[in-house]
């Protein structure tokens, strides 16, 4: 795998997530209840090279381009982040995250592990949550369930998700898919909360304090 960063996009009103986890650890299926659930977030759609799966749809699960045109963005700066998984590359598109930002929106990125290091590098002020399968059995349970993958991938998959599991230490927020549904809550939990830190409310703050009166004015106060 290599992964590289270009320049990242200016900061604006909204907040940047990144959710990451071993493959088969349900980061999908815990994006959509996020997105689902929380009116202002989106989640990014990531470019890709890998071919498209049935049902996926070009736009909406990502967007498929060929090898030239990927390497042809990434040359140029049009990618965030991007790295090459299993063969194939996926890569965040800069111009719509710093779009996003910039309009108030809160943006998650679900990449691996590898992506979150170079978005934590130029974006300190990201969040970074790492979903957890509930042991080593379960994900096993879980990729083998899918039906989609073969022996072969399925034990290359695990063998990457060890790997990977070490670097839940260089996240903000964990959480365990236990049950998607816990999850889910969770990770609410922890997009609400920031949504209340006080960078975040710093203008809404100082807008409420200009509406009172200055101290030495006495204005407004009952001296009985």
């Amino acid at each position: 795998m290599t992964s590289r960063l270009i320049d990242p996009p200016a900061r604006g009103g909204g907040s940047l997530f990144v959710l990451s986890a071993p493959s088969g650890s349900g980061k999908t299926t815990l994006a959509r209840h996020l997105v689902a659930r929380l009116p202002g977030l989106a989640r990014s759609v990531s470019f890709t090279t890998r071919p498209r799966r049935a049902g996926e749809r070009d736009g909406v699960d990502y967007h498929f381009v060929d090898r030239d045109r990927f390497a042809a963005m990434a040359e140029e700066g049009g990618l965030l982040e991007w790295a090459e998984i299993y063969g194939e590359r996926y890569g965040t598109g800069a111009a719509a995250t710093s779009a996003a930002l910039a309009s108030g929106v809160d943006l998650l990125l679900v990449i691996d592990v590898q992506g979150a290091r170079w978005v934590r590098q130029r974006v300190p002020e990201a969040l970074l949550i790492f979903l957890l399968p509930p042991d080593h059995a379960a994900l096993l349970a879980r990729l083998g369930g899918r039906g989609t993958e073969s022996s072969g991938t399925v034990a290359q998959r695990l063998a990457v998700a060890r790997r990977e599991i070490l670097a839940w230490k260089e996240y903000d927020y964990l959480v365990v898919n236990s049950e998607i549904e816990q999850a889910g809550q969770a990770a609410e939990a922890i997009v609400r909360a920031a949504r209340q830190a006080r960078a975040r409310m710093a203008a809404t703050a100082a807008a409420i304090a200009e509406t009172f009166p200055p101290p030495d004015t006495g204005a407004g106060i009952d001296a009985g």
